[in-house]
């Protein structure tokens, strides 16, 4: 077993490296424990997510792929020196260690409310801090780290262990699969996955809906059987009433966001919002709809009268435990899921979050270390 890696990673040392400006240098991974797993990175995927944490000191990336290359005599599971692993968005949980939780008896290890760390921007149980994927090597406990199925590559795998798990889990739970026809909000690096493993999952009917037609061709060629665009057709939410059993919400703000000049956006994100009454109205007697996208100032005005007239339940999901991300991992696998993705060198990380905040992807970047 190796025990020579170097710990290397873009830093984020101010608030700069958020506009593309972290530096490359040495970071202090947590203590080395015989229950992790050390990793060299070969693929990271780039999350939106990532650049609200930039701005705070920490190297982040939470879509994390590579080779074990240190594996520690207490590791759970079955994983090896050489075995090609993943890490989402979480890297511990207190896992019933000194007192029972319920969350992590019952397999809920991501809802754990005595300890949840992330994988980067978080603080171990010994009190150490948490370092992400923007690097050569990642350090984290072995419960949650997954070994990656073959027949899936390493870049695709990267984007499902954050984005693809956070819309795959509310889509099994909530029973997406034959008989059920289903409503997609947004269709980007979120919404994109929604499409590919509702399909997956064997969905009658699978809608896409956003708010132009210029995303069209893309969310058919994901799996869309029916395309919505809410601002360019007259009395959609009427015309497609009580059609959908479920219906998942990707967008991640109240006020609508177009890619047209700033001055434009600054003025429309003051004067719509996001027609959440209409939304509901899509659905079912009984129907659910789930919110993923975290709106601005964390609130969202729901209309309780659509609500109670239609039976509607709310509800909202936070990514996947590791036998969720498992459970994913082995459909994607099989049904030879292919995320719309562009891989990128790991050098040139900088120009990558410009990109991303400037919304260029289609639909995610994967960062790669080509050493």
């Amino acid at each position: 077993m190796s025990t020579n890696e170097i710990f290397e990673g873009w830093l984020g040392l101010d608030c700069r490296a958020a506009e593309g400006k972290m530096v490359w240098g040495e970071f202090e991974p947590k203590q080395w424990e015989e229950t992790d797993v050390d990793i060299r990175i070969t693929h990271c995927g780039v999350c939106g997510s990532d650049t609200h944490t930039l701005r705070s000191g920490w190297v982040v990336g939470h879509e994390i792929v590579g080779i074990a290359v240190r594996v520690g005599s207490k590791a759970v599971g079955d994983i090896q020196v050489g075995d090609r692993v993943g890490v989402g968005a979480q890297s511990e949980a207190c896992l019933s260690r000194g007192e029972s939780c319920e969350e992590c008896n019952t397999g809920q290890e991501k809802y754990c409310t005595k300890n949840w760390t992330g994988t980067y921007n978080g603080v171990f149980m010994n009190g150490e801090k948490s370092y992400g994927g923007y690097a050569l090597y990642n350090r984290c406990p072995s419960h949650f780290v997954i070994k990656i199925p073959d027949g899936l590559s390493s870049a695709a795998a990267a984007p499902m262990l954050c984005a693809g798990i956070t819309t795959f889990t509310p889509l099994k739970k909530h029973g997406c699969g034959p008989g059920k026809r289903v409503g997609i909000i947004g269709v980007g690096g979120l919404g994109h996955f929604a499409l590919l493993f509702a399909k997956a999952l064997g969905a009658d009917q699978v809608v896409a809906i956003s708010r132009g037609s210029n995303k069209k061709e893309d969310a058919m060629k994901l799996g869309a059987d029916l395309y919505i665009s809410t601002q360019e057709e007259m009395g959609w939410s009427k015309s497609n009433a009580a059609t959908l059993d479920l219906i998942i919400s990707t967008v991640d703000s109240p006020k609508v966001r177009w890619y047209l000049a700033k001055d434009l956006i600054r003025k429309l994100n003051r004067d719509i919002k996001m027609p959440l009454a209409d939304y509901f109205t899509l659905l079912k007697a009984n129907g659910v709809f789930v919110q993923l996208g975290v709106p601005d100032g964390g609130m969202l005005p729901v209309p309780i009268p659509a609500l109670i007239h239609r039976g509607i339940t709310l509800a909202g999901s936070l990514i996947g435990s590791p036998h969720e991300i498992r459970d994913m991992l082995q459909l994607a696998a099989e049904k030879n899921i292919q995320p719309w993705i562009e891989e990128r060198p790991m050098e040139d990380a900088n120009q990558v979050i410009i990109d991303m905040e400037e919304g260029k992807a289609r639909y995610r970047y994967v960062l790669v270390n080509e050493q």
